[in-house]
């Protein structure tokens, strides 16, 4: 009886076999002759030749065993063999990583003691073992490329945080991150290494050197004269930084590139090796060999024709080979050396995997003749072997090591058996098996091949004089095939372009297996060994993405984003194709490209979202506020005890939360720091030992995965859930429980593949939309380097002959970029191929498919929308953004699929949901604005706007136009600002004049923000009709339109006084004598408000376009009021700007690393904009009002006018001055200042401001300085007494009541937008009545 577990004491089957003599050839009994002949065929003796093969003595089965036993002992010297290896080296075996003494800082340690995380600033370790004579050798596998120290130190190094393996007199280190070498002092030394490297650690102490291998190439000889002799012996030991991780083999296993002359510190298993290739070539000889009973004779054929029938001549000889053998296919060393070296073999011959049925034959032989035990072990041994093969496989043209390991991957995985239980026990719960599904990309592209396969590179050498500012054609998204492309770059463009089609094709190959293995796990009809395969992947899947959503900031157990990337995409490939596939065998279904995750699957608790955030907040706040709506709309009620459970969950995190304050001893941590380690070693999934030099760990605890079931919100833990719990069966919905009535009855697909699309989407938004935008930088140094070329080419053009020595160095700075640009070219080519192809775009777009129907199926359920969880927005957007931003301009956004339609829809998600109740999460609500603003800024998305129904697009301007006060003002005054550029005056820039020869600095910004920053850039696309909605309701909304332009005026006055108080702040700084520098942040919150005010001028601008009346009909209420307000703040801007030598322009006019968008130009075309609005266009009521509310202000100087045409005429020595514009002195201009600075003038920007403006803006100062005359003519003064006690600027005109307190009309009509408490007395006004002076009695 067979028994599971790792105990090695269990008794073997014994297998009897039934004998049958009346019936010989169907059984297989042969005469005793033909089975002796047989079993020595099968069992030859290394002793017996070719000529006494008729003498020798005739064998049986009961003489089989003892003939085996001789035969494995044949040739058998361990002691002898063993000798050599032991002398010069002192140490236990097997040799592992010293983790109780030999180790200092923070490590994470793997079981085996093998594997090693860094986790604090530079932490070292060394192994258990030392040698002190010969020549030795071991292997470390880099499985991250950051800053490591690898070499050999004696017992006396003593190193700390500081110093590490290389720093001290007696160690060695080799670092390929710096590329050097290391013994107290540096030199550069060796190559760059990568993760998937294996670099080779040699040390010939008879010779005192030191060598280090990369892939098996020398770097050449590192260190000589190393110290010898008595009492110095050297360690393998590595120093690494923080999340840096490695693997060590000192010959647990074969070493991949061994050394000749060199030993492995670790013995190699020899007499096992000797039998288990002895009894291997027993199988082999059985595969060959087939009995003719008839014919009394043995046959040879072919061993991949051999079948499992059931011959018991064959079934005993075989049950005494696995006797021996299976017990030796529990060892690592053996399974890897032999074993997998044999499957590869039968895999040789090319073809399909199905073309070699050998495998799962031999599978089936596995678990026919071996203990569970051992199957189980040699299985999980097996796929640990191929996945490091896979991993650490250089990289060659043909990608032939990944394609031969993938092989064998899905041949083994083929068998039903043997996959299920790799998938229950092995693949996500020991080996990291997403590893398989990802292609590494090459540093080294010379040694990847990529020279053969792409001969001829190419880079964009024609750059647009605005687009160059943007991001790299390659990777831009308005490319066009330049016009002046000369006829050899054409040809070296398709050259290029048939090399990148050559490597596509390659490694589509790979990406076909990776994509057949994940079928494999998909399947769902393998129903006669249990539970199909499709669900035990679903369950170890989730647990997958709750690891990963769980533990953010822990690099132990997150999946690396580059392994999710390749992951998702594959799983998104066999995903449809299962999708597919059933929909075929039932129509009425949706196919793939319909898919969509229904509703229910959020609010009926089938499916654990973990943490996640939802929509509406918090899932137990959502249950009890939404119970009602569950039981009325989908017939779910909510159990009372439930709630109570949820709510003490969140009680349980608070504490926890408190209890990650205070730390506890390490020895404490083994079973709580049991997770994947993602860093360590490259195949085993565990870091459970932690080490520390400190009495108390860094570590801080987290939750553990499998929750008390009294707080659990869900019926079953995800892995005990059965494929009825999930598909559902007789009147059972499944995950599908609760179905609302807007959700159409209609089967969708199997709802396995709901969960997994959902998990998709999870994964997406977890790492892998970060991961798409940090692979743009390759294409970004790409185009920085391909304009550096260009110039330098330029200026060799232009360099004179007699001027070698400056020719000699722009010829090697030319040759130096070309050189990096062949390098990145190709390195581009291949991330092009994994990553940004057609075909992985089309994988993103069907994800945002996927997203928007998602939305818009769970809109409909009105209130129940709440429970959606939050990523299904963030990845939307998201989404669309890399489909924008991050794809090849090759892969056109217009070549997709119903995109308008796409676009349309996610335009109306955009536009409804960014003010959505139901949502009540800050950052989410962010980003809905942040996506929104960037969509405005392109015309494409920007029509799609247009194109929802007037209802949505009435609804979203109302949104936009509510007050700005407690909410994310910024970024809409930033959505109406894009509406209208292209129509203000002078705003038809795509990028402000003084400001065409900078590069806008956005690479680091987070996807969303830096999509903002680069649609900032775009050319302006006003939409009229979305103006047109804004005109109707500010027009027909009165109160709406008073609230609006409150706020408005508001948020401008705060934001230009904190401007205006940061530049002088910066002034004040700069002036310093000690201080040389300004505040970085100080400079960048100064620019943002400057950039603001200028935002909400033109939103003004804007209004007084659009609905003039709003400001010049003073039959509205609040319309001179706010007249008024805008001429004091019009003035307020004009006065700071324009005087002359004032704190503005000599902050411009430093010019400090980010200030540059701070300029006169922006400011004053926005200020000019609004004036010749009011005083030029209007009717002459409406100008008439304009001028004298503008002249009426005491901050109206007409030279600030002036200014603005560059006439420095009349001019005011402080434009702070505040004085009654009649009785404010016109001094001349200061002379000499024109040839300090040269004037502003609009007459100066003619590429910007057409002649009309330019004349509107001359009618404008005419018509001004001809008001200003007759308002100083018609002025009588006015005594003290009369004045407004508030401004004193005005007259007083109001009387309080009921306190009968007075003051101007602008000051109570302000006062009373904001406070309804009297200026004096603080009694509640109730009325406001005219006042005028009673005449003098």
């Amino acid at each position: 009886m067979s028994t599971k577990g790792g105990v090695t004491a269990l008794t073997r089957r014994n297998y009897r076999l039934a004998s049958d003599v009346d019936k010989p050839r169907s059984t297989g009994i042969v005469n005793e002759k033909l089975l002796s002949d047989y079993l020595h065929h099968v069992f030859p003796s290394t002793k017996q030749g070719p000529t006494v093969a008729s003498l020798r003595k005739p064998l049986g089965f009961q003489d089989l065993g003892s003939h085996l036993e001789k035969l494995l002992a044949e040739g058998e010297a361990p002691e002898a063999l063993r000798d050599p290896f032991a002398e010069g080296r002192l140490g236990p075996q097997p040799v592992v990583l010293d983790h109780t003494s030999g180790f200092e800082g923070l490590l994470f340690v793997d079981d085996d003691l093998l594997g090693v995380i860094g986790h604090s600033n530079f932490s070292s370790i060394r192994a258990t073992t030392c040698v002190f004579k010969g020549k030795w050798a071991y292997e470390v596998l880099i499985s991250s490329q950051g800053l490591m120290q690898i070499g050999w130190c004696t017992l006396s190094c003593r190193f700390n945080q500081e110093e590490g393996v290389g720093d001290t007199p007696d160690s060695y280190a080799y670092d390929g991150n710096r590329v050097r070498k290391w013994n107290v002092t540096t030199t550069n030394y060796g190559k760059s290494w990568a993760a998937g490297d294996i670099v080779s650690c040699l040390i010939d102490l008879d010779e005192g050197t030191i060598t280090f291998c990369l892939n098996g190439q020398s770097l050449g000889t590192a260190f000589g004269g190393i110290k010898t002799g008595p009492g110095v012996a050297y360690f393998p030991a590595i120093s690494l930084s923080f999340k840096e991780s490695v693997a060590f083999n000192f010959g647990s296993r074969p070493l991949r590139y061994p050394a000749d002359g060199y030993l492995p510190l670790q013995d190699p298993p020899t007499a096992d090796l000797l039998k288990a290739h002895r009894l291997l070539g027993c199988i082999k000889n059985v595969l060959s060999t087939s009995i003719d009973a008839q014919d009394e004779k043995l046959l040879e054929k072919d061993s991949a024709a051999w079948r499992l029938h059931g011959e018991p001549t064959v079934l005993i000889a075989l049950a005494h080979i696995f006797n021996h053998f299976a017990p030796l296919m529990c060892k690592v060393y053996l399974v890897e050396d032999v074993l997998m070296n044999f499957l590869l073999g039968i895999l040789e011959g090319g073809g399909s995997v199905d073309e070699h049925p050998l495998i799962q034959q031999l599978l089936d032989l596995f678990w026919l003749l071996m203990e569970d035990h051992e199957v189980n072990e040699c299985l999980k041994q097996l796929m640990m072997s191929l996945l490091r093969a896979y991993r650490f496989s250089p990289i060659i043209p043909d990608l032939g090591f990944q394609i031969h390991y993938l092989r064998l991957t899905t041949a083994i995985l083929r068998h039903e058996k043997s996959r299920k239980y790799l998938l229950n026990n092995v693949l996500f719960d020991v080996l990291r098996s997403v590893v398989f599904f990802y292609i590494k990309t090459p540093l080294r592209v010379k040694e990847a091949g990529l020279e053969e396969l792409i001969p001829t590179t190419w880079w964009p050498t024609h750059f647009d004089k605005e687009c160059e500012l943007d991001l790299l054609v390659l990777q831009g998204k308005d490319e066009r095939e330049p016009k002046d492309e000369s006829s050899d770059e054409r040809l070296r463009r398709r050259a290029y372009e048939r090399g990148c089609q050559r490597l596509k094709k390659r490694i589509e190959v790979v990406e076909d297996l990776q994509v057949q293995i994940l079928k494999l796990l998909l399947n769902n009809k393998d129903k006669t060994t249990g539970e199909a395969s499709r669900y035990i992947f679903l369950n170890k899947f989730r647990k997958f993405l709750q690891e990963n959503a769980s533990n953010r900031g822990h690099p132990t157990a997150l999946c690396p984003p580059e392994y999710m990337v390749c992951f998702l995409h594959r799983l998104i490939t066999a995903v449809r194709s299962s999708w597919d596939e059933g929909s075929r065998k039932f129509p009425s279904s949706l196919s793939s490209e319909d898919a969509y995750v229904p509703p229910q699957l959020f609010y009926n608790g089938k499916v654990d979202y973990f943490d996640l955030q939802r929509l509406g907040g918090l899932l137990s706040h959502l249950k009890k506020t939404l119970k009602d709506d569950l039981a009325s709309k989908a017939n779910i009620v909510i159990d009372p005890a439930e709630i109570q459970a949820a709510s003490m969950d969140d009680l349980d995190e608070d504490e926890e939360s408190g209890a990650a304050q205070r730390p506890f001893g390490a020895a404490a941590m083994g079973g709580a720091l049991a997770r994947p380690s993602w860093l360590s070693s490259p195949t085993l999934g565990r870091a459970n030992r932690f080490l520390s030099t400190a009495a108390v760990s860094l570590m801080t605890p987290r939750r553990p995965l499998s929750q008390p079931e009294k707080v659990k919100v869900r019926t079953l833990a995800v892995e005990q859930r059965t494929e009825e719990d999930i598909e559902g069966s007789h009147g059972n919905d499944g995950l599908l429980l609760g179905r609302p009535q807007e959700e159409p009855d209609q089967p969708i697909a199997d709802k396995s593949l709901l969960e997994i699309v959902d998990g998709i989407v999870m994964m997406y938004n977890l790492s892998v939309h970060q991961q798409l935008g940090k692979m743009v930088v390759v294409a970004d140094e790409v185009h920085e380097y391909a304009v550096a070329l260009k110039d330098t080419e330029e200026k060799i053009a232009r360099c004179p002959a007699r001027r070698a020595d400056i020719l000699e160095e722009l010829h090697k700075s030319q040759k130096v970029f070309a050189e990096k640009l062949n390098h990145l070219s190709r390195r581009l080519a291949w991330i092009n191929a994994t990553i940004y192809s057609k075909e992985k775009m089309l994988d993103v777009y069907w994800l945002l498919c996927v997203c928007i129907r998602t939305i818009e199926h769970a809109d409909n359920t009105a209130s129940l929308f709440a429970f959606t969880p939050e990523f299904y927005l963030n990845v939307a957007m998201n989404a669309y953004s890399a489909l924008k931003n991050y794809f090849s301009p090759a892969n056109s956004m217009d070549e997709l699929p119903g995109y308008e339609e796409t676009l349309t829809q996610l335009a109306a998600i955009l536009a409804k949901h960014f003010a959505d109740p139901r949502i009540v999460g800050t950052d989410i609500k962010d980003s809905l604005m942040q996506a929104l603003a960037s969509y405005v800024c392109y015309p494409q998305s920007l029509r799609a706007v247009e194109r929802i129904p007037e209802e949505q697009r009435v609804a979203m301007m109302r949104n936009l136009l509510a007050p700005y006060e407690q909410r994310p003002w910024a970024q809409t005054n930033w959505i109406l600002v894009r509406l209208w550029r292209g129509c203000g005056f002078g705003y038809r820039y795509t990028r402000l004049p003084h400001l065409l020869k900078t590069k806008p600095e956005d690479a680091n910004l987070p996807s969303l923000q830096r999509d903002l920053s680069i649609a900032s850039f775009q050319k302006p696309c006003p939409s009229l009709l979305l103006q047109r909605h804004m005109a109707e309701l500010l027009s027909l909304d009165k109160d709406m339109a008073a609230s609006f332009l409150n706020s408005v005026l508001n948020q401008l006055n705060w934001a230009f006084s904190e401007f205006i108080g940061m530049i002088q702040e910066i002034q004040q700084a700069a002036e310093r004598p000690e201080r040389n520098f300004v505040d970085t942040r100080q400079l960048k919150v100064c620019a943002t408000c400057f950039d603001l005010s200028v935002s909400l001028l033109r939103v003004l601008e804007m209004t007084v376009s659009l609905v003039p009346e709003i400001f010049l009909d003073w039959t509205r209420p609040s319309a001179e009021l706010l007249l008024r307000r805008l001429a004091q703040l019009l003035n307020q801007v004009l006065n700071r700007v324009t005087a002359e030598k004032n704190l503005f322009d000599r902050v411009v006019n430093l010019r400090l690393p980010g200030l540059e968008s701070v300029d006169h130009y922006p400011i004053l075309v926005a200020v000019t904009g609004i004036l010749v609005r009011v005083l030029v266009d209007g009717d002459a009521q409406g100008t008439s009002r304009a001028a004298s509310v503008l002249l009426s202000d005491p901050c109206f100087q007409l030279h600030s006018i002036q200014h603005l045409l560059g006439e420095p005429g009349d001019s005011s020595g402080s434009s702070a001055a505040c004085r009654p514009a009649a009785a404010a002195p016109l001094a001349p201009a200061a002379a000499g200042s024109s040839s300090e600075r040269k004037h502003f003038s609009l007459h100066a920007y003619a590429d910007y401001i057409s002649l009309e403006e330019k004349q509107k803006v001359e009618d404008m100062l005419e018509f001004l300085t001809e008001e200003s005359k007759q308002a100083a003519a018609s002025t009588a003064p006015t005594s003290e007494e009369d004045l407004c006690p508030i401004c004193y600027a005005h007259s007083i005109s109001a009387v309080f009541r009921p306190c009968s307190h007075k003051s101007c009309k602008a000051c109570i009509n302000q006062h009373l937008m904001n406070n309804k408490d009297c200026f004096f007395c603080k009694a509640t006004i109730t009325g406001v009545e005219d006042y005028s002076k009673p005449p003098p009695s």
